[in-house]
């Protein structure tokens, strides 16, 4: 037989797969990623909502006339805040207590207003001034110190 006369007939090809459905490679990728995104979505909620919290918390304590009391409530919170940090930080005193407060970053309180701790409780009346800029500086260290940041 000759091989011209041989019936032949042109390659086929088969169809190229289907984008759909994905292999279950992807199906287990996608998964994986929606259950990230879904974790990080509740860690994140749960983050905002105790950060609201301790700003709630820090507002209560100090709402109303600035007054010694006032100081010294805020100062419990700090030496709380603190310890979240440092175990031994409530057991400071005097300026190694400002100076722990103050962090490697700042001088809020060594320097600046936050100095009022030293003699806020031995004071009769606080000057508003004074304890209105206090009052920045302490809520703002108090939130970093719940936070876990030094």
């Amino acid at each position: 037989m000759n091989p011209a006369d041989l019936p032949l007939h042109d390659v086929h090809f088969p169809p190229p797969p289907s984008w759909w459905p994905p292999a279950p490679g992807w199906w287990v990728l996608a998964g994986g990623a929606l259950l990230l995104l879904v974790l990080g979505t509740i860690w994140l909620v749960r983050c905002r909502r105790r950060y609201r919290q301790w700003m709630t918390l820090f507002d209560q304590t100090c709402q109303g006339e600035a007054s010694p009391e006032k100081l010294a409530a805020m100062s419990e919170l700090l030496r709380r805040a603190a310890r979240r940090v440092d175990k031994e930080a409530d057991r400071l005193h005097g300026e190694d207590w400002l100076r722990f407060l103050d962090g490697e970053k700042r001088r809020d309180f060594l320097m600046g207003p936050g100095q009022v701790l030293l003699e806020g409780a031995y004071l009769r009346q606080v000057d508003p001034e004074v304890f209105a800029r206090f009052k920045a500086v302490a809520r703002a260290r108090f939130l970093t110190l719940m936070a876990g940041r030094r």
